[in-house]
């Protein structure tokens, strides 16, 4: 039977398993200290936990860090891990240099139900949730793990399909006793999980990101199954609701297909939808994948399809494509 990961859990589980390890109650936080602050690899780095007490721990516990199975670069600095999850599945995570930012793009589950038809995730299927140590594992062990300055829920799975694991993370990372980082670091991409998103809204103070891709239901649930029980007018109804004036922000993500999404009418169907809502619109070209009948919108119709956004009112941007080269930009990670 796998033995019970410590990476993941909280000062007081932390110092319910230094007890069980016949440790002293303060060897909690000492636990704590090592597993998020210097982020260790293995028991043996518990440098102020005694010899026999590391043994107890090795004995009872697991740490719950493991070096990715393999890692590549792309020319524009962008970096892939693979990692074993689930007992056989493989997810992936891209790490994202921009400046002096790091951003690491995490996975939470492997493979997707969701089944959107241009996304390399979503055609594979559903293997497994991962736990909270599976997660914060990608951040651990890659080669860049004290650099990291912020983290998008947006690799392989749908967030809010794996919700209390995510937000245990999610703690982890922004708690003084975790990370410590600002919940300003962190967004979260959802195609729109309900009732989970309705949670997330009023628990959690970090950013928002919604896979959006086209304003038409009856068009948008042509590639995207989930329309059928997530509607994306429910979705942007419910977000309505909720301030985005201050710290926490909501985008919107909208991969461009050409002849699909891409023309006036779905520009102004689009600002329709999101007016009065303090928000951003990212516009993603789509990288061409195997068997899928689009290609990407051309450059001309991208910019003026973000003009016409800007001039009534919604902020819109052409994000910058990352990775592409190594299978790493949006909807091309298969953990392969």
């Amino acid at each position: 039977m796998p033995k019970e990961k410590l990476l993941g859990k909280n000062p007081d589980e932390l110092k319910a398993a230094a007890l069980a390890a016949g440790l002293p109650a303060f060897a909690g936080k000492q636990l704590a200290q090592w597993l998020y602050v210097r982020r260790v690899r293995s028991f043996d780095e518990m440098t102020n936990i005694s010899k026999a007490g590391r043994a107890k721990l090795a004995e009872l516990y697991e740490l719950g860090v493991s070096a990715p199975l393999g890692s590549i670069s792309s020319s524009d600095g962008t970096k892939k891990y693979l990692f074993g999850v689930c007992g056989s599945s493989r997810v992936e995570s891209v790490m994202i240099p921009d400046g002096e930012r790091r951003t690491l793009c995490v996975s939470s589950q492997a493979g997707c139900k969701m089944g959107c038809r241009f996304c390399m995730t979503g055609r594979q299927g559903w293997h497994g949730n991962l736990d909270v140590a599976e997660i914060l594992n990608q951040y651990i062990s890659i080669d860049e793990s004290l650099e990291l300055t912020n983290t998008v829920f947006m690799g392989m799975g749908e967030p809010l399909d794996n919700y209390d694991v995510v937000m245990k993370a999610i703690e982890v990372l922004t708690a003084p006793w975790g990370f410590a980082w600002s919940p300003k670091r962190i967004t979260l991409s959802t195609i729109g999980v309900m009732p989970a998103l309705r949670r997330y809204l009023d628990d959690c103070r970090c950013h928002l990101a919604v896979s959006l891709h086209n304003p038409f239901p009856e068009e948008r649930v042509e590639m995207m199954p989930v329309q059928k029980a997530f509607d994306e007018k429910a979705v942007v109804d419910l977000i309505k609701q909720y301030d985005f004036t201050g710290q926490r922000r909501v985008s919107f993500e909208y991969t461009m297909f050409d002849g699909w999404n891409d023309d006036k009418r779905h520009a102004d169907a689009l600002i329709r939808m999101l007016r009065g809502l303090e928000c951003r619109v990212n516009l993603i070209r789509f990288h061409k994948i195997p068997d899928f009948p689009y290609e990407c919108s051309p450059q001309g119709r991208m910019e003026a399809f973000r003009d016409r956004l800007n001039s009534n009112g919604i902020t819109c941007t052409i994000r910058a494509s990352r990775g592409e080269d190594i299978l790493a930009a949006c909807g091309m990670l298969a953990g392969k």
